[in-house]
């Protein structure tokens, strides 16, 4: 994919610096204060601001205790999949909230977490919530520390050209849906009584393949259906109008609400922590959660800056990364969240045992595999209050993509055709 930086378009036009240091970026974030608009007033901002600024606002409501030279100098190793429901994780790195917290972060992405975490590798985090109950029964002392995803942004993706009016036109297609995906994908399962195929995979040419490896093997026109977390549905759909051509359509997607049917809400991705870490270090296990929310805090408020974060963790488009945000924010509902509800878990199991998937884990009691105690001592404040008060008013639920595109780019100053097509992690250093 052909990357149009636009040597990077990130630069603050008057005296709006992203270095903490003072000096000025040749990297633009093109901010225009000059023509502030009333979409850009919101219950929490007046108007374009820096990163730091912002940052060091949502840190100023905390009289946060000083970490012990001990806690300063531990290296905390954090992990995470390379899925749009971890997002936290990275953003946290880009705009600095790791350090603002006073916490020394080694970020990984697509980390194996379960075998870093056993070998005393890694010490939090971002990952699917069937990965942690697996990891706790193979031995691995680690627990699941506060919300993080509850469902949605997982889709079905099919090659164009491909008529699913009729849904049987899938069989004999090439499927990236993993191995034994009878028994092991919910979302298989789910998706193929819905559609009203067969969920036999002998009935399909099936694959296994990572998510950004699925988007390239369709857009090189050698597979026909794959399922993905978002940014690769987004990312299927997307078209620049230029060199980048929409690939395939979102056929169905993940609905964790099944009230209608009978087995509840049910959930997703969650942040999991590793037991001895949190033993040994509770003032930073505390804080890496605040910083957690108050990150997510941050995607909600400022989705337009943190999708340049966004776009260069993830290689996708800064639009895909924005309608990556407006998916989880709006369209699907205020489904990334840090309040964990351990009812949705036990649902998400009946549906597991409903369906027969992950027998060897469907049947666990979710209490053992939870500890919240150090996310209850965070700080972190109510997220249904905090989504009343401030995200109601400006991005409210059913609000449609142009008009969130719209206010997410008033609220920061931004002016369409100043948008970057990618941000790179080099660009990322240069506009913190």
């Amino acid at each position: 994919m052909k990357r149009k930086i636009l040597a990077i378009v990130l630069v603050l036009s008057i005296s709006l610096t992203l270095f903490s240091c003072g000096e000025e970026s040749s990297v633009a974030i093109k901010q225009d204060k000059t023509s502030v608009n009333s979409l850009a007033k919101t219950p929490y901002s007046d108007g374009p601001d820096t990163i730091e600024n912002i940052v060091k606002k949502l840190v100023s409501v905390y009289n946060l205790p000083e970490l012990s030279e001990e806690d300063k100098n531990y290296e905390i190793n954090m992990g995470y999949y390379n899925c749009d429901h971890m997002t936290a994780g990275p953003i946290g790195e880009f705009i600095g909230m790791y350090k603002a917290l006073g916490l020394n972060v080694k970020l990984t992405g697509n980390a194996n977490v379960p075998a870093a975490m056993q070998a005393g590798q890694m010490d939090i985090a971002y990952c699917g919530w069937t990965t942690t109950l697996s990891a706790v029964q193979k031995g691995v002392p680690l627990f699941i520390a506060a919300e993080n995803h509850i469902g949605g942004a997982e889709y079905l993706i099919v090659r164009k050209g491909i008529d699913m009016s009729n849904p049987e036109n899938l069989y004999g297609k090439s499927v990236s849906f993993g191995t034994d995906p009878e028994t092991t994908n919910l979302n298989w399962a789910e998706w193929t009584t819905k559609l009203g195929i067969d969920r036999d995979s002998s009935k399909y040419q099936g694959v296994a393949m990572k998510d950004a490896e699925e988007y390239t093997a369709m857009k090189a026109g050698h597979l026909d259906a794959y399922i993905c977390c978002d940014p690769w549905g987004t990312m299927a759909q997307y078209s620049n109008g230029k060199d980048i051509e929409a690939v395939g359509n979102i056929i169905i997607r993940q609905d964790t609400d099944r009230t209608k049917d009978g087995l509840g809400h049910g959930t997703c991705c969650k942040v999991a922590m590793h037991g001895d870490f949190a033993k040994a270090h509770t003032r930073l296990a505390e804080r890496l959660l605040l910083a957690h929310t108050l990150t997510l805090l941050f995607c909600y408020e400022h989705p337009y800056i943190a999708s340049l974060g966004f776009s260069a963790y993830y290689n996708v488009p800064v639009k895909v990364a924005l309608e990556n945000f407006w998916r989880k924010f709006v369209d699907e509902g205020r489904t990334l969240r840090w309040d964990l509800n351990i009812d949705y878990m036990r649902n998400q199991l009946n549906t597991m045992k409903h369906y027969g998937i992950r027998d060897d884990i469907n049947t666990v009691n979710v209490e053992d595999y939870v500890d919240l105690q150090y996310f209850n001592n965070c700080g972190a404040i109510n997220f249904e209050e905090f989504i009343k008060k401030n995200i109601d008013p400006v991005f409210p639920e059913g609000q449609d993509w142009e008009t969130y595109n719209k206010v997410a780019l008033a609220i920061d100053g931004i002016n369409e055709s100043d948008i970057p097509e990618y941000v790179t992690i080099d660009d990322l250093k240069l506009i913190k």
